[in-house]
């Protein structure tokens, strides 16, 4: 219950569509994750970099013995009398007799060492020189470019997001509207069209014709109330909140339009080069150019260095956390100097395999570069079709409206057919619904625009 009051608490009530875009950056879930991959790549760069620093590690090995492992011994060793001190001469003196005494012939069991052991090491490492590592470092650095890289792109997809959304929003609270106004009005026909058939004096078929209309708006309204529902929910989610929670826009759906139409939006400059999508592809070529590097290193020699020491102790019984326990230490120092000499072709292959991969990459900066220009100048032509529809969509529901009260005004009069009225009607209603979606094309292919060019405006 707390933490359902705590959420309502912190999400506002009502959002402008600059503020609904700046909360969508911090709590979008997707906006979250790119945010959390950066900072997954600075450890991962730093998770590189201790690679190469001092390496301190431990070891503590007890060993108990159930059974000792049983060793075999010539008899002649434990003969006080006889001269043999190894097995060539043990052998010998069987076959040979000699001026040794005889010793009886035969093995004895014996035990070496002791039923408990324990071993305690302590080894320090550092590495001295290895190429790959020097191209990991390069590598971890990229990444994080990438992952930044890759941040600002979801902020620029966030954000056009919020503005379609919101968009979607106020398109469905305006269509509601009208078409709550438009049933209200076409009722107050209906029933004055109904007095005057019941008194003889207009016929069935113009009721009728209105009764259709009618029916035909309110089936609209239904799934405009519908719709209005699910663009709420979607917009939630756009946010990062859940889907049902209330909340309240506001802005309005022409003054946001009249924003959003500018001139200087079209005089853009078609600089691929500051693009996320450009920096993302160059970014690839500089890790398929690191990955060659890599691959070319692995021919380098690689050396480390190390120095460990530790302390043994023995004992028949567990007696190693006594103060009389009596421990050997030991201790060393060296190096390790890998030298690759020969790898069947695997080297070279994997060198080539990196070359090939290198040039593709080239060929897709390219190949993105060209596409970014033709995405920004469909863009632009979009974005200048978009304003241009709905200064038409302007003057034509004028148009409409003014039709429609002309045949009105004829069809109670008595010189107009219900069947024009009709007709005036539905034309008055499709450019109503033609201005709104000019409104949010012109809205929508703004953001497009901006989020190509990675150019952004505040609102």
């Amino acid at each position: 219950m707390c933490f359902i009051l705590g959420f309502a608490q912190d999400t506002p009530a009502s959002f402008t569509l600059q503020e609904a875009i700046d909360y969508a950056l911090e709590n979008n879930r997707k906006a979250k994750n790119a945010a959390r991959d950066i900072e997954a790549a600075k450890q991962q760069k730093w998770e590189t970099t201790a690679t190469g620093l001092p390496q301190l590690n431990a070891t503590v090995n007890y060993q108990n013995f159930l059974k000792q492992q049983v060793s075999l011994l010539p008899n002649a060793f434990f003969d006080p009398f006889s001269q043999v001190r190894n097995l060539d001469e043990y052998y010998d003196e069987l076959s040979a007799p000699s001026g040794i005494p005889d010793t009886e012939p035969g093995f004895t069991e014996v035990i070496f060492g002791t039923k408990q052991n324990v071993n305690a090491t302590a080894t320090l490492s550092q590495l001295l020189f290895d190429g790959s590592y020097l191209v990991g470092l390069q590598s971890a650095k990229v990444f994080l470019e990438i992952s930044k890289n890759a941040k600002d792109k979801t902020d620029l997809e966030v954000r056009k997001g919020v503005i379609n959304a919101y968009g979607n929003v106020l398109l469905a609270e305006e269509s509601v509207i009208i078409y709550e106004k438009n049933i209200t009005v076409l009722q107050k026909n209906l029933d004055e069209t109904t007095k005057i058939y019941e008194n003889g004096l207009e016929e069935e078929e113009s009721v009728e014709q209105l009764q259709i209309t009618l029916s035909n708006l309110q089936s609209s309204l239904n799934n405009a109330k519908r719709l209005r529902g699910i663009a709420y929910q979607m917009f939630n989610i756009t946010l990062g909140i859940d889907y049902s929670t209330n909340i309240r826009l506001t802005e309005n759906l022409e003054n946001l339009t009249v924003k959003n139409i500018s001139l200087e939006a079209l005089e853009l400059a078609n600089d691929v080069t500051t693009t996320i999508d450009y920096k993302i592809a160059e970014n690839d070529k500089r890790s398929k150019e690191l990955l060659l590097k890599l691959e070319k290193s692995k021919a380098l020699p690689q050396l480390s260095a190390y120095l460990n020491g530790g302390y043994l102790g023995f004992s028949d019984d567990f007696s190693f956390l006594n103060s009389d326990q009596d421990w050997a230490g030991f201790s060393s120092f060296g190096f390790n100097l890998n030298l690759p000499i020969f790898s069947s072709g695997g080297r070279s292959a994997a060198t080539q395999r990196a070359r090939i991969n290198l040039e593709k990459s080239k060929d897709d900066l390219t190949e993105t570069e060209q596409r970014l220009k033709l995405q920004i100048e469909t863009a632009k032509s979009n974005y200048r079709f978009a304003t241009e529809d709905y200064n038409n969509k302007k003057q034509n529901l004028s148009l409409a409206k003014r039709i429609e009260s002309k045949n009105q005004t004829k069809f109670f009069e008595g010189v107009g057919s219900s069947f024009e009225l009709r007709q005036a009607q539905t034309q008055l209603y499709t450019a109503q619904q033609e201005l709104l979606q000019a409104m949010l094309d012109v809205i929508n292919t703004k953001a497009e625009l901006e989020t190509i060019t990675n150019t952004t405006t505040n609102f």
